[in-house]
């Protein structure tokens, strides 16, 4: 675990520093500055609750109840009660990170000090995020607008000993967990409850998982386009930098650099140099401007996902007593609308993957037989594989429409526009995983027409890449069970593999590989 620590409330959260700290390789802490700032808020809050001062959801019921005030007895009961009846969730449950993530961007909204809660209830936060108790969370019932009500309310049960919670690879129901770790419930005190389900934590979560994922696919999928791109003997003629000086959008611009990079001092590139073919089919004469594209979108997401994590998100907001503004920080249409947007990005990332798989399959160019292998029509060689890439290609596509555009009434008219966040950024995270499996399987053909370009070599990058995909799959000479192939190419993609060897391949040979755009089109 690094020693840099990270100062909830205080400190810049990103995404990468967040993923550290849920997979314990950082940890997150309150200082005693922050923790003033805390214990402020919440004496604002009780003195509010004892001069009977009437604020939203402090001293009266919620949405439409709205108008319904509670007594000062009564201010704690409500908040146990609203964490009961919220927990409204269905479906699988879901991944214990993606919980884990919710629980830190949580910690961190609240330690603003702008929620009014209490320090023992931060404190116990952290105490579920460093020993690895992490709540069940269902994975459908948000409309991503009043906060993501219902699974955070899952989340959050735990506190109040209900619900269920992971806990060294086991689901317990928590008041048994308690008992055997001699733990005991907190009770919440006025407002507190609010503060833990109001707010984008769910949507922010989700988003984050596909960021990550989506980042590593971008990265590989140069890499693998540059292999397919060699295999076809295509042109590098349209990555020229003045070319694209003429439209300089930043991601477009990064990857045709990427491509230069990953094609320098090709033996197959000087090979071809002067044939007769006029221009490439657009899925290689394209690629900067498809990829660049999809991380144009992708950093959309990044800057809004970098401005929620860090933002406060619940309701009211406390700024004094005589200050709370019920307003709409909760709604989570900012992140779901570039979230949907990078779902569109991703599906199109396996678009144009798929469209050079069946390429390279088409006998079009000399030395490249039919299907990628010599001898067909006892073996498919491989047809069938392209038949997967295009059924996962159809399926993104179902996939895409933006939930986004889509709101249902609820709370009795109360909250008569809801932002379907919660559904663009699980449909998002899905999306990019069926793109890990479009590349893995453009990988697997892409290695397979590389190994026909021999005795010729790419540039260092791409035949370190193909070579250690060589010692995991071996080359094709006749039909075999290919999922097992397919498979382990996913995997590949899933583990970072590509960009861990084009990386190390880069720092060893000195090639500039993290050029300084790296940097903005990265996570952390």
């Amino acid at each position: 675990m690094t020693t840099n620590n990270f100062h909830y409330g205080e400190d810049t959260l990103t995404v990468g520093i967040a993923l550290d700290i849920a997979r314990g390789k950082r940890k997150g802490i309150l200082s005693e500055k922050n923790l003033k700032v805390v214990r402020k808020c919440r004496e604002t809050v009780e003195n509010i609750v004892h001069k009977q001062k009437t604020v939203y959801g402090i001293n009266t019921g919620f949405g439409p109840l709205c108008t319904t005030l509670i007594g000062e007895e009564d201010t704690r009961t409500l908040q146990h009660n609203l964490l009961m009846s919220h927990s409204v969730g269905v479906g699988k449950n879901i991944p214990s990170e993606i919980a884990k993530l919710m629980l830190i961007f949580k910690v961190h909204s609240l330690s603003k000090g702008y929620s009014g809660v209490a320090v023992k209830t931060l404190e116990r936060i952290l105490w579920h995020i460093e020993e690895d108790i992490i709540p069940c969370v269902p994975e459908q019932g948000s409309v991503g607008a009043s906060g993501d009500l219902a699974p955070l309310a899952h989340l959050f049960l735990p506190l109040i000993g209900l619900g269920t919670v992971n806990y060294q690879g086991e689901e317990f129901p928590t008041q048994k967990l308690f008992d055997l770790l001699n733990i005991e419930p907190i009770h919440l005190g006025p407002k507190e409850g609010l503060a833990l389900i109001n707010g984008t934590q769910f949507i922010s979560a989700f988003a984050s998982a596909a960021l990550e994922k989506m980042q590593n696919c971008l990265d590989s999928a140069d890499i693998i386009a540059a292999m397919n791109l060699e295999a076809m003997m295509g042109s590098v003629k349209s990555f020229d930098a003045e070319l694209h000086s003429l439209r300089p959008y930043s991601g477009v611009e990064y990857v045709a650099k990427r491509m230069r990079i990953l094609t320098a001092n090709s033996e197959i590139v000087e090979s071809h140099k002067n044939c007769t073919r006029v221009q490439d089919p657009y899925s290689l004469r394209c690629i900067p401007q498809v990829h660049g594209a999809s991380r144009n979108a992708w950093l959309h997401l990044k800057e809004t996902i970098h401005t929620e994590i860090n933002s406060v998100t619940d309701n009211p907001i406390i700024f004094s007593e005589d200050k709370t503004i019920s307003g709409g920080h909760f709604h989570g249409q900012p992140i779901a609308l570039p979230a949907d947007y990078a779902a569109i990005a991703a599906a199109e990332l396996g678009n144009i993957s798929d469209r050079r798989v069946y390429l390279s399959l088409m006998e079009k160019v000399e030395g490249l037989p039919k299907l990628l292998m010599r001898e067909t029509g006892l073996n498919s060689g491989f047809m069938i594989p392209q038949y997967t890439t295009a059924a996962l290609v159809s399926e993104n596509k179902s996939l895409c429409f933006p939930s986004s555009v889509d709101s249902i009434p609820t709370s009795l008219g109360q909250e008569d526009h809801v932002s379907m966040g919660s559904i663009s950024a699980r449909k998002a995270l899905q999306i990019t995983e069926n793109l890990e499996k479009i590349l893995g399987i453009e990988l697997f053909t892409a290695a397979q027409g590389f190994d026909f370009r021999k005795p010729l070599k790419s540039s260092i990058l791409i035949n370190k890449v193909h070579e250690h995909v060589r010692t995991k799959i071996p080359f094709a000479e006749k039909d075999r069970i290919f999922a097992h192939d397919i498979n382990i190419a996913i995997d590949m993609i899933g583990k970072k593999e590509l960009t861990y060897i084009s990386n190390l391949v880069a720092e060893e040979f000195d090639i500039d590989f993290k050029n300084e755009a790296h940097e903005i089109f990265g996570i952390y």
